[in-house]
C-alpha cells in the first residue's frame, strides 16, 4: 500500500520560514496530482498548493508569492517551501497524491499523509 509521510512542521514566528517534506513509500506509479492541504479545528480542509503532472503548479490565493510546491520524482518526495509565514497559516498540513486524472485542487485524493503541525506565532 502507498504511504505518505510528512515532516518538517514545527513552531515559527511570523515572518519565518519552514520547509515541509512528504516522502512517498510503496511508490509504484506516477501520480497525476500531488498536493498540500491544511486544516484547523472546526473548519474544512483547505487546498494550499498542487502539482498537475501536465499543467504544472497552482496555489491558493492566500499563499501565492509565499509558498512554493515542488517535487523530486527520483526521491519520491514532495515539498512545500513556506516563506513569510503568518499566524493564519497555523494548521495541520497534509500531503496527498493521486494517480487518477482528477482536478488536482479537489479534496478527493486517493492517498493522504498523517499530517504535520505548523504553528506560527505573532
Amino acid at each position: 500500500q502507498v504511504q505518505l509521510v510528512e515532516s518538517g512542521g514545527g513552531s515559527v514566528q511570523a515572518g519565518g520560514s519552514l520547509r515541509l517534506s512528504c516522502a512517498v513509500f510503496g511508490y509504484s506509479y506516477v501520480y497525476y496530482c500531488m498536493g498540500w492541504f491544511r486544516q484547523v479545528p472546526g473548519k474544512e480542509r483547505e487546498g494550499v498548493a498542487f502539482i498537475d503532472s501536465n499543467v504544472g503548479t497552482s496555489y491558493a490565493d492566500s499563499v501565492k508569492g509565499r509558498f512554493t510546491i515542488s517535487q523530486d520524482n527520483a526521491k519520491n518526495t514532495l515539498y512545500l517551501q513556506m516563506n513569510s509565514l503568518k499566524p493564519e497559516d497555523t494548521a495541520m498540513y497534509y500531503c496527498a497524491a493521486d494517480p487518477r486524472t482528477i482536478a488536482c485542487d479537489q479534496k478527493e485524493y486517493l492517498y493522504w499523509g498523517q499530517g504535520t503541525q505548523v504553528t506560527v506565532s505573532s
